[in-house]
């Protein structure tokens, strides 16, 4: 039994070719039957012509809006409750919020370097190969695929039913099962938009973005408008304990303090996922975080500003749905647009989520650390469904099983962990790979700073505050290690699972994108 199917340029969306099944999981290239063929990453050594090969398509405003667009989600209208109410006061809370967005402009230039050093696009998954091998590699793309892509995806999802039910609900506690089964809806139509079209999903992206940015520009005029009339009651005693129960807070609460308020600084390094596509990257990409970064920064410091202009601390941490309370206290008939804002904002985010997740579990497939159904993509549509639909169904059960809350720490936990370690490993090159070319280096003292904040991220909340959250993260990823050895290391391969490929392979009507395995004898 034979088939032909299609070759797709995974990058560009075109059909370049055809390659041929037959039957018992083999593909290869159409007249090439039997000739084994050399497996190659996209951006090492590709050639002008090759059917992978990635275009430089983009400069300095595509490099910030790429930045700006995904870190502005729904953080912002969810974790100044978590903030303020760890860190117990306005002033701290504050300060917390702009330590944030200094350590992530820090952390995002250390990248800068790795990114102009190594052009690779696949950001921590390149970085660790080059300076620890490919276990830590391994280990970076088991848990970014199986735990934190998802994580992110479930917590967006569950801040947009958060954000839909609490209207229809007045001055009511939001059902917690409502939200949750918002959030599952919400998943499964971005799956259908995303598994549709590659077309459908970008330009549903381009207009929800454009959407986010006029939901912020509400809030801080909304506050600015308060500002300009003296409503500055709530700003006046910044450091003053906003109850007795919280007149101090421990090491463990600043450490979750700074767990909320990254959350939503998170997307700070997604350009270093796309180097191979930044035309002129030594100077593109670190000209676009200093200038995206600082503005991202601002913009969340007038956003909390704004709040307080109208709600006191402690009505602040009683709301569920702080943007929300803020367009029913300052809109009044048009408080209406709040909601629907953050909701189309947050949808736009959880869009660009499972866009960008499906391609993170394609390339790590492909390259042999997960199954190889997840590399492929439908032979029609030309989208990664096998990876766009493991990814949501981890993102439902996440959804079903977590609350925001507890999902941001250990998101925030286990990414740390990563953020460190690439920290790691930039201080390790400039000794292993002194005379590499780098474009722009930073200081020596940024990736350390960087490095030992990172760690007191990691170490403060499980010795103050343990969680069976942090346990859950660090049992997961050395579990990587029972995967790794049989079934990457020593290359196993069960026959079952082969089977099970076949037949999924032929449900989906899916292909990959190149050849990997020579041809066997039938």
């Amino acid at each position: 039994m034979c088939a032909w199917l299609v070759v797709v340029d995974a990058a560009a969306g075109n059909a370049t070719g055809t390659i041929q099944w037959n039957g018992n999981g083999s593909t290869y290239p159409q007249g090439t039957e039997g000739e084994g063929q050399e497996h190659m990453l996209e951006g090492q050594g590709a050639a002008k012509d090759d059917a992978l090969h990635l275009k430089r398509r983009l400069g300095l405003f595509s490099g910030v809006a790429l930045i700006v667009g995904t870190m502005i989600g729904s953080g912002i209208f969810v974790s100044p409750t978590g903030v303020l109410e760890r860190t117990g006061s306005v002033g701290v809370s504050f300060a917390i919020w702009i330590s944030c967005g200094v350590l992530s402009l820090l952390g995002a230039l250390a990248y800068a370097e790795l990114g102009t050093m190594n052009t690779s696009s696949g950001a921590e998954y390149a970085y660790f190969m080059d300076a620890f091998g490919p276990l830590p590699a391994f280990l970076f793309s088991w848990v970014s695929t199986l735990v934190l892509k998802p994580s992110q995806m479930a917590i967006i999802s569950l801040s947009f039913g958060r954000y839909v039910v609490e209207p229809f609900v007045g001055d009511c506690e939001p059902s917690g099962v409502a939200m949750k089964l918002v959030a599952v809806l919400i998943i499964l139509v971005i799956l259908v938009i995303n598994c549709y079209s590659v077309n459908l999903a970008t330009g549903v992206q381009n207009v929800f973005t454009a959407a986010k940015m006029v939901a912020i520009m509400i809030v801080i005029c909304g506050g600015m408008y308060q500002l300009q009339k003296g409503n500055t009651h709530h700003l006046q005693t910044p450091f003053e304990p906003i109850s007795q129960e919280r007149a101090s807070a421990s090491l463990a609460d600043i450490a979750t303090a700074f767990y909320t308020g990254l959350w939503a600084y998170d997307g700070w390094n997604n350009l270093n996922y796309v180097t191979e596509e930044i035309k002129n990257p030594s100077r593109n990409l670190p000209l676009s975080i200093i200038i995206a970064i600082p503005m991202v920064t601002i913009c969340y410091v007038l956003i909390n500003v704004s709040y307080l202009t109208v709600m006191s601390p402690d009505a602040l941490l009683e709301s569920e749905a702080v943007a929300v309370t803020f367009g029913n206290l300052t809109l009044g008939v048009m408080a209406w647009l709040i909601p629907l804002s953050v909701a189309i904002s947050t949808f736009g985010s959880a869009n660009g989520t499972l866009f960008a997740a499906g391609r993170l579990c394609f390339a790590a497939s492909r390259e042999g650390h997960l199954m190889n159904i997840l590399s492929y993509v439908h032979i029609r549509r030309l989208t990664p469904a096998p990876g766009l639909i493991f990814h949501s169904l981890i993102a439902i059960i996440m959804v079903v099983s977590g609350s925001i809350d507890s999902l941001i720490d250990f998101f925030s936990f286990t990414a740390w962990i990563f953020y460190g370690g690439a920290m790691l490993a930039l201080i390790v090159m400039r000794k292993t790979r002194r005379d590499a070319p780098r474009p722009y280096k930073v200081p020596i003292f940024v990736p350390f700073l960087v490095m030992f904040v990172s760690i007191y991220l990691v170490i403060a909340p499980m010795i103050d505050q343990p969680k069976l959250e942090y346990l859950y993260a660090l049992l997961f990823i050395i579990s990587g290690l029972l995967f790794y050895l049989p079934f990457v290391h020593l290359g196993y391969s069960s026959k079952i699972m082969e089977r099970v490929t076949v037949f999924l392979q032929l449900l989906m009507e899916v292909a990959p994108t190149q050849s990997v395995f020579p041809a066997k004898e039938n």
